[in-house]
């Protein structure tokens, strides 16, 4: 049990929400207001070439966002298949997750789960008009819009932050271009 002077980390305050969906090639961004009512679309970046770092340029531009809008967390898509295992793809999710906390921190990173976010995101691009071959330059982004909309959701009904916690051994500096994951762990909430 935490001592009386600690501050509950999952208990939501007020600040904007980032969220990130991790690609194979691009990465969306979406944040929501300081109220953590809406979320709307930032940017897709490009991601950096070999495994994520800290140092990476799409890490470090989310970290940008992050420090510019004061958000309070940063909420990365972690994909699962329907049965709730975890394929390839989460593990490049949980790797980008921890480049990012060391990135970010003391700023906290959780990982929630993102399944059907990019079939939605699909759905909505063509609800909304836009050809299959304009999707891709903006779907990640949309991803992340649907990704942090579900989060802002749960903090709203439970109060709380959803997903699993990012922890960074903050005694190990963040690990240099092309680091590896494992350099910090997540603590399921």
């Amino acid at each position: 049990m935490a001592p009386r002077d600690t501050p509950d980390v999952d208990v939501v305050t007020r600040g904007a929400r980032l969220a990130v969906d991790v690609g194979t090639v691009r990465v969306g961004v979406a944040a929501s207001d300081p109220d953590g009512m809406l979320a709307t679309p930032v940017a897709t970046l490009a991601r950096a070439a070999g495994k994520p770092s800290s140092t990476a340029t799409d890490v470090a531009r989310i970290a940008d966002e992050a420090r510019e809008r004061r958000a309070q967390v940063v909420y990365v898509g972690l994909p699962r298949h329907l049965s709730g295992a975890e394929g390839s793809s989460a593990g490049v999710a949980r790797a980008y997750a921890v480049a990012l906390a060391h990135a970010v921190g003391p700023l906290q990173v959780r990982l929630v789960d993102e399944r059907m976010s990019t079939v939605t995101a699909h759905h909505a691009l063509q609800a909304a008009g836009r050809s299959g071959r304009r999707h891709r330059q903006v779907v990640d982004q949309a991803a992340a819009v649907v990704i942090l909309q579900h989060a802002l959701d749960v903090e709203r009904s439970t109060g709380r932050r959803p997903g699993e916690r990012v922890e960074v051994d903050p005694d190990r500096s963040a690990p240099a271009r092309g680091g590896v994951a494992g350099d910090g762990t997540t603590t399921v909430e």
